[in-house]
């Protein structure tokens, strides 16, 4: 027991005098390793007789019990030791107000809504709301949409399920904001400028069409209104819309509600992959307009030899992808916040009305 008491104290002092974890395990290793003084010292205990080796055995494990317990120590200590330090270098003042943090915003799709209301309410348009589930007389009668127009599918439309033995005449999840023309005509009467955001449903699901999307309806109804007055109003919108000055170019078409009916194109340009709106030679189809047919102003009441007016239709999912160069109608619909950031839509980030044209 003696001869071990050197070693205890050459040991002993080196634990004390380490001054970092790595020196402690670099002292465990020297002391307590396979190759460590202590271990071989326990390995010549087999060349011992067993009286030799029942004393120095008991020496040599409470010595190794002991440098074991005194690393553990001092290790412990130099940790609390740093802790203590971290701690007094990086303390926190409790007493300071929070930092703020960005809640979140409207939706790009809400933005846009309000952008298109607050251009079109310049030019003297309210905002109209309908039903979002409506009879098939609104949707599809009054709009002189006939019978077998393929919108009255089933692989077109969301119908309501009826019970078995309900005779009524069927409701549908609205295809367009068209039926909100109808019932303000039938609530305001004429004269009546309106115009018809909302949600709107088709069967119809790509990287350019979702089963629920928004659309907006606009109608103009007076006694002189004509389709230059309907030109002015659509090249007007757009400009203010791209917050450029923007020309528009209308095709004859068919829609069953509006005769005559023109596509409506706006001036672009594609470079470098980018779209341009306002410049150079492309068009781009945006619009459905032309003036009310005189069937659906008789829906709504409106004699349509002393009134007559125009009426247009757009897709705003499709205006705020234009406007900020989301390639995906899906970014809005799934409302993935990975998708919105990446076209910058962060929290607080509110886009103004003369906002870019795409990133």
């Amino acid at each position: 027991m003696d001869d071990l008491t050197p070693l205890r104290q050459q040991w002993l002092d080196r634990i004390k005098s380490a001054a970092d974890p790595a020196s402690i395990e670099e002292v465990r290793l020297a002391a307590l390793g396979k190759k460590g003084e202590i271990s071989l010292k326990m390995r010549e205990l087999g060349r011992m007789t067993p009286e030799e080796r029942q004393t120095k055995g008991r020496a040599l494990n409470e010595l190794r019990d002991e440098i074991d317990t005194a690393l553990r120590a001092r290790k412990a200590a130099l940790e609390d030791a740093a802790l203590e330090a971290r701690l007094a270098e990086e303390w926190l003042d409790v007493t300071l107000p929070g930092r703020p943090r960005a809640q979140g915003t409207i939706h790009p799709i809400s933005q846009v809504m309000d952008e298109i209301a607050a251009i079109f309410a310049d030019m003297g348009f309210a905002v109209a709301e309908g039903p979002q589930v409506e009879s098939d007389w609104y949707n599809f009668d009054a709009l002189n949409i006939a019978p077998e127009h393929p919108a009255r599918q089933e692989h077109d439309t969301f119908f309501m399920h009826r019970a078995e033995g309900d005779d009524r005449p069927p409701h549908v999840l609205r295809t367009h904001t068209s039926p909100v023309q109808i019932r303000a005509m039938e609530e305001h009467g004429t004269p009546i400028r309106v115009i018809a955001p909302g949600r709107t449903y088709r069967m119809d699901m790509d990287q350019t069409h979702t089963p629920m999307f928004h659309q907006l309806e606009g109608l103009a109804i007076d006694r002189d209104i004509s389709m230059a007055h309907l030109k002015w109003v659509l090249e007007e919108f757009y400009s203010a819309f791209f917050g450029t000055r923007v020309k528009t170019r209308f095709r004859a078409s068919h829609f069953p509600f509006t005769e005559p009916s023109a596509e409506v194109d706006i001036q672009c340009s594609w470079e470098g992959g980018q779209l341009r709106v306002g410049e150079g030679d492309g068009w781009l189809e945006v619009t459905g307009s032309g003036m009310v047919h005189p069937h659906v102003l008789r829906s709504a009441g409106v004699d349509p030899d002393q009134w007559q007016g125009f009426a247009f239709g757009m897709g705003i999912d499709r205006l705020a992808m234009l406007k900020y160069g989301i390639p995906d109608l899906r970014a809005f619909f799934e409302s993935d916040l990975r998708w919105l950031r990446h076209y910058g839509f962060a929290a607080g980030n509110v886009p103004s009305l003369s906002g870019g044209l795409s990133r």
